[in-house]
C-alpha cells in the first residue's frame, strides 16, 4: 500500500472501495455488511471493525437516483411515444412501477458508492490521524 505525498496517510483505492459499497459491503474489506437495514449504515464492519458511522451521504444518493431514473424513464417514454400509439393508462401501468422499482434498487447502491468514496478519500471522520481530529474540534469550538 502506498502513501499519499501530502498527508503521509496510506492511499485507499477509490474504485475498489466504491465497488464494495455498491455491493452493499464494507468499503475497507469488502466482506462485512454495509447496511444493517435498508439504508441504515452499520456503526462498524462486523468483519474488519472499520468504523462506518462517520459517513455523511445525506442527500447525494437521492439526487443521483433521481437523475438516473429520470433520464431512463424519459428515454423510454419518448421511444414508446415515437414508435407506438399507446393509451396513457399503459404508461401509468408500466412506467410508474418501473420508476419505483428502479429507485428502490438504486438507492442503496448509490449510497454504498458514496460511503465508499468518503472512506477512500478520508472524508467526514474516516481519517484516523489525531491532527485532523484536533482541527475539527478547534473549528467546532
Amino acid at each position: 500500500m502506498g502513501f499519499s505525498d501530502i498527508t503521509q496517510r496510506p492511499v485507499r483505492p477509490l474504485w475498489p472501495a466504491m465497488l464494495n459499497g455498491m455491493k452493499c459491503r464494507c468499503p475497507a474489506c469488502g466482506e462485512g455488511k454495509l447496511f444493517g437495514k435498508y439504508l441504515k449504515v452499520t456503526d462498524a464492519c462486523a468483519h474488519c471493525g472499520t468504523e462506518l458511522h462517520h459517513q455523511r451521504a445525506d442527500d447525494a444518493p437521492p439526487y443521483i437516483v433521481i437523475t438516473i431514473v429520470g433520464h431512463v424513464a424519459v428515454a423510454i417514454l419518448v421511444h414508446l411515444e415515437m414508435t407506438h400509439a399507446l393509451h396513457p393508462a399503459i404508461y401509468l401501468a408500466t412506467l410508474v412501477p418501473l420508476i419505483i422499482l428502479m429507485s428502490l434498487w438504486l438507492l442503496p447502491v448509490t449510497k454504498g458508492a458514496i460511503v465508499g468514496m468518503q472512506w477512500a478519500q478520508y472524508m467526514h471522520g474516516f481519517d484516523p490521524s489525531p491532527i485532523f481530529d484536533e482541527i475539527e474540534h478547534d473549528e467546532r469550538a
